[in-house]
């Protein structure tokens, strides 16, 4: 299996083919020389506005960035053993099986009612009245 590309490679290799280094690229990029050496080592992760940046002077779109930084956090999160063990006590979620067509199924005490809150709304149906009957004067 191929090793995944970091924000940090592609980085780097873009550097390499441009000729550039760390320093012309913070120029170009408008960002600190601090904040682009700690990209290109990989110490620091692509935000929306760095991948807006980096898009407009390499040339791609702001997700080609994002997706090489949500790869990347993945990738890395999937080694972490505490968080493996979380997962593993996780139990997949089961939708509920559909009633049978034509009848009402009544919530068993065992089904708890959804409660109300000040932003739960509930629609119903416009009543209908009878229209007022016109009066006509005579004259």
């Amino acid at each position: 299996m191929p090793k995944p590309q970091t924000p940090a490679s592609v980085l780097q290799s873009l550097m390499d083919e441009y000729q550039l280094n760390p320093f012309s690229l913070s120029k170009g990029l408008h960002l600190s020389n601090s904040a682009v050496r700690l990209l290109v080592i990989g110490r620091a992760k692509i935000s929306v506005p760095t991948a807006l940046r980096l898009a407009k002077f390499f040339g791609q779109t702001p997700a080609f960035w994002l997706d090489l930084q949500r790869e990347a956090d993945i990738n890395e999160d999937s080694k972490d053993k505490e968080l493996q063990d979380i997962l593993k006590t996780i139990p997949k979620a089961k939708k509920p099986t559909a009633p049978k067509s034509g009848t009402a199924e009544k919530p068993t005490s065992k089904q708890k009612q959804p409660k109300l809150n000040k932003k739960t709304t509930i629609t119903t149906a416009p009543r209908t009245r009878k229209s007022p009957k016109k009066i006509v004067k005579k004259k």
